[in-house]
């Protein structure tokens, strides 16, 4: 192309530029809907004048490169950023159409509401800002409460809708940074977090809290920095301690294991209540949930009698420890194997915050690893 962009694009700079400045002049209190909306509606503009054939190869390259000269220290309106409005748009273009039609029919069959594109009349087509419904399941305020860059770091890395929604939710509920979302579609946190037995949607009072509380577990953690066989140690005759020595030498990889958010107070932590003496394995404060969390150990099968030591350990610590503005305490039973559906049928007769989640240690033993008789024997000769 002519380092002076053809006038034929003129047309689109000017309207794309009146949209950009426009944008800009709004309340600064809904920048993020603002911005979110510019982005949609110039995808959708986009979307139209490259798909149906009207502007030639280069286009917009070419636009970019006129935008951002005529308004100096223009971001954001590079040409890949535009190509990522145009994805962005097709993506989510039902969040355009008539509730009543959406609500009849989730496809495309349905045409947008007062669609400005004209087919007789191409190169004046107008940009306008989305009208934007919350429609059926899109939840519309977790919509606009994330960045663009996340936006498309879902759209980019997760193809189903169900799984959108869920990583949207996610990062409203949880104020993710793009390398936090990016860690979660990595860790497949829409098919293995929230998938712990737990009770906390009826214990936990507030909506917000409880969905935070569900996503903040996994059902399973690998704990692939321990390896307990190699501590010389039948699998009969490891114990509870031996697993919290591994994991307190191996606090931080634990930490980054078990999640965000996540302060450790310490282990085997002493409370003397009524001149009786507890012992919590595992004592951490979270950030994001505003509650201590204890951790108690279990080297076998899940019991139902752990969840009555786990309750009175709670009821202790909101009594004692729980100061104002934190929120109340959390439990989580850790042990090496349980029934979903049986632990999820006993959690019902408890009122307070609890889950039950499993682990893996690394099982080879490092004479795994070596030869065996015979063959050291050769190597050796």
């Amino acid at each position: 192309m002519n380092d002076k962009p053809s006038t034929q694009y003129n047309s689109a700079v000017q309207q794309i530029k009146a949209a950009i400045l426009k944008s800009q002049a709004t309340a600064l209190a809904n920048i993020n809907q603002e911005q979110l909306s510019l982005y949609y509606a110039i995808g959708r503009y986009i979307s139209y004048n490259t798909r149906k054939g009207f502007w030639g190869k280069g286009a917009i390259a070419a636009i970019s490169a006129q935008l951002q000269a005529e308004i100096p220290g223009l971001r954001g309106f590079g040409e890949s950023n535009l190509k990522m409005m145009r994805t962005f748009y097709e993506e989510w273009k039902i969040l355009d159409y008539e509730s009543s039609a959406a609500a009849d029919d989730l496809g495309a069959k349905s045409s947008p509401a007062g669609d400005d594109f004209q087919e007789a009349d191409n190169q004046d087509v107008t940009i306008r800002q989305a009208r934007l419904t919350n429609l059926m399941d899109i939840p519309i305020a977790a919509f606009f409460s994330i960045s663009f860059s996340h936006h498309y770091i879902i759209l980019s890395k997760v193809k189903s809708k169900e799984g959108r929604l869920f990583y949207i939710n996610l990062c409203s509920e949880l104020h993710l940074s793009k390398r936090s979302l990016i860690q979660k579609i990595a860790e497949d946190a829409f098919h293995n977090q929230g998938k712990m037995p737990n009770n906390f949607s009826v214990t936990i009072p507030e909506h917000k809290q409880a969905f935070k509380a569900i996503q903040m577990f996994k059902d399973e953690y690998l704990l692939d920095f321990i390896n307990v066989e190699q501590l010389g140690e039948r699998e009969e005759e490891i114990d509870e301690r031996v697993i919290e020595n591994e994991i307190v030498h191996n606090m931080r990889n634990f930490i980054m294991t078990f999640g965000r958010g996540f302060s450790f107070i310490g282990n085997q932590v002493h409370y003397d209540k009524l001149g009786h003496d507890h012992w919590v394995d595992l004592l951490f404060f979270n950030r994001i949930l505003k509650s201590l969390v204890v951790v108690e150990l279990k080297k076998g099968a899940f019991k139902p009698s752990y969840l009555g030591q786990l309750t009175h350990y709670l009821h202790v610590l909101d009594d004692d420890e729980r100061i104002e503005g934190e929120n109340q305490s959390v439990g989580i039973i850790l042990c090496k194997d349980a029934d979903k559906t049986f632990v999820e049928y006993v959690l019902q007769d408890y009122n307070r915050p609890m889950g039950v989640a499993t682990y893996k240690a690394r099982q080879h033993k490092l004479k795994d690893l070596l030869p065996d008789e015979e063959e050291m024997k050769k190597i050796m000769a």
